[in-house]
């Protein structure tokens, strides 16, 4: 087992740009694309991998960079909230109010960006198992499935 000691600089690629930084090696993912990055639509929430605000993507797969290590995310594509912008899943929200506080928001977002790219037919089995991962004490859910089956459609089209 390697064990590091200094501070560590590494090549990000987030969103589709490359970021040279410098980092400890204790420092979370979440940590570096908020403070570091700036990059601030992942959301702190239990820091422990249970609620999802904070789930980003990598190789296109929801992770929740509270419990990863920044270093173990070098090489790989990062894809943040803020990457997927102007997005069908994005759009369906609003229009479908899938979100109350807006607190975990950004994370059902990425998730159900990913949901809807791996399956782009979900049937409403797949959609619930999936939104599993995320937790919101706002609302019921129900906004948010309807969002997703509506942004499906428009992959669909």
């Amino acid at each position: 087992m390697k064990i590091y000691k200094e501070n560590l600089k590494l090549k990000l690629e987030v969103n589709d740009e490359e970021y040279n930084v410098v980092v400890r090696p204790s420092d979370t993912l979440l940590f570096v694309l908020r403070e570091k990055l700036g990059l601030t639509g992942a959301k702190p929430g239990c820091e422990n991998g249970d609620c999802g605000a904070c789930t980003v993507l990598i190789e296109d797969v929801p992770i929740k960079p509270c419990i990863i290590l920044a270093v173990e995310a070098e090489g790989h594509s990062i894809t943040t909230v803020e990457g997927i912008r102007d997005t069908a899943i994005q759009r369906e929200f609003i229009n479908k109010w899938g979100f109350q506080c807006g607190y975990c928001t950004s994370g059902f977002i990425v998730n159900c960006y990913a949901l809807i790219n791996t399956h782009p037919i979900g049937n409403d089995e797949i959609i619930e198992e999936w939104l599993q991962s995320n937790i919101c004490r706002c609302t019921s859910y129900d906004e948010i499935k309807k969002a997703v089956k509506e942004a499906m459609k428009e992959q669909v089209v």
